[in-house]
C-alpha cells in the first residue's frame, strides 16, 4: 500500500482551505473576501449543476445571471455589480453593502450549450478604495488594479481557475464531495506555444500585423514547424487551453468590429490578469491590456493573450506598422 499516495489522496486542499490559507498571511484581513468567493463558488456549483441538466440557453443565460446576483448580494460583501446579461449595473442596497466591486459574464459562450461544448462564468473583483457612496467610477478602473480575477469552466469536469494576484490555481469539482478540490497548483504558461487560437472566418476584414502574424503561424519563415489551429468559440475553453499548453489566443480588431468583440471589465480583463499571473502577456494591439481605462461598463476592445514569446511577436509588429 502506497501511504504517501494515500496520505495526498486525503489531505484535501479545498479552495475554501486554500483561501483561508492565503488570509492567514494578512493578520489585518476580516475574511471579507473568502466570504465574497464562497459565495460565487456556491453559484459556480449552482450554474454547473443546471448545465449538466440540459437546460435550454435562453432560461440557462437568465437563471445563472439571477443566481450570481442573488448570491453576490446576499454574501453582504458587494457594493456594485456589472453583470454581462444586464444593460445597467447593479447597486447593492445600503443595509446589505460591502467593499467589494464584482464584474463577470455569468455564462460565456452559453451559444454553444446544445452542442456539448464547454461554456463558463468569468469574474473580477475590484476593492472600493475608501469608504464613499459608490459609482461606477469604483468599476470603471483598469485591470491591473483588479484584486482578484477566475473563470469556471463546465465541461467535461468542473474546473475553477482562480488568481488573488499571487499566482493562478485550478480546481476541479469532485461530485461525491460537492467541493472544489485543488488539482492544478501555480499554473505556469510555457513561454512559447505551438498552438493559435482565432476566428480565421473574419481574416479578411483584419488589420495588416494580425495578418502577418497568422501568416507567419502557417507558413515560418524561420523554418521551424507550422503553429496548429484550435479555436472552439467559446472564450472560457479556448483561453484554459492557452493557459495550460501555451501559445496565443487573438480575437483582433477588424473593419466589422472597429474596436474588437470582446468586453473589457468582464472578458478582457480577468482573461488578461490570469495570463500575467502565470506569467504569459495580454496585448490589445496599443497598449497592455491591463492599463486599458474603461469609460463604459460595457465597452469593447481587441485582445491577443498566451505565452510570452508568441505575444512579444504581435507586439513587434504592431511597433513596426506605427513606424511606418
Amino acid at each position: 500500500m502506497d501511504h504517501a499516495a494515500d496520505a495526498h489522496r486525503t489531505d484535501l486542499m479545498t479552495i475554501t482551505r486554500f483561501v483561508l490559507n492565503e488570509q492567514s498571511k494578512y493578520p489585518e484581513s476580516r475574511g471579507d473576501f473568502t466570504i465574497l468567493l464562497s459565495h460565487i463558488v456556491l453559484g459556480c456549483k449552482f450554474v454547473c449543476t443546471a448545465v449538466n441538466k440540459g437546460e435550454d440557453q435562453k432560461k440557462l443565460d437568465v437563471l445563472s445571471n439571477e443566481v450570481f446576483i442573488k448570491a453576490l448580494v446576499s454574501s453582504g460583501r458587494t457594493c456594485i455589480l456589472v453583470s454581462e446579461e444586464d444593460e445597467e449595473a447593479t447597486f447593492v442596497e445600503p443595509s446589505k453593502r460591502g467593499k467589494y466591486c464584482v464584474v463577470f459574464d455569468p455564462l460565456d459562450g452559453s451559444s454553444n450549450i446544445d452542442c456539448g461544448v464547454s461554456i463558463g462564468t468569468i469574474f473580477g473583483i475590484y476593492m472600493m478604495k475608501d469608504v464613499h457612496e459608490p459609482t461606477l467610477d469604483d468599476v470603471l478602473q483598469p485591470g491591473k488594479n483588479m484584486l482578484a480575477a477566475g473563470y469556471c469552466m463546465y465541461g467535461s469536469s468542473c474546473t475553477l481557475v482562480l488568481s488573488t494576484g499571487k499566482g493562478v490555481n485550478g480546481f476541479t469539482l469532485d461530485p461525491s464531495l460537492g467541493e472544489f478540490i485543488l488539482t492544478h497548483p501555480d499554473i505556469k504558461i510555457p513561454n512559447k506555444g505551438k498552438i493559435y487560437s482565432v476566428n480565421e472566418g473574419n481574416a479578411k476584414n483584419w488589420d495588416g500585423p494580425t495578418s502577418k502574424y497568422v501568416e507567419s503561424c502557417k507558413f515560418p519563415k524561420d523554418g521551424s514547424s507550422p503553429k496548429s489551429l484550435r479555436y472552439i468559440g467559446s472564450m472560457v475553453a479556448d483561453v484554459h487551453r492557452t493557459l495550460l499548453y501555451g501559445g496565443i489566443f487573438l480575437y483582433p480588431a477588424d473593419k466589422k468590429s472597429p474596436n474588437g468583440k470582446l468586453r473589457v471589465l468582464y472578458e478582457v480583463f480577468p482573461m488578461s490578469f490570469l495570463m500575467e499571473q502565470a506569467g504569459g502577456q495580454a496585448f490589445t494591439g496599443k497598449e497592455r491590456a491591463l492599463d486599458l481605462v474603461p469609460t463604459k461598463i460595457h465597452e469593447r476592445a481587441p485582445i491577443f493573450l498566451g505565452s510570452y514569446d508568441d505575444v512579444e511577436e504581435i507586439k513587434r509588429l504592431y511597433a513596426a506598422e506605427e513606424k511606418n
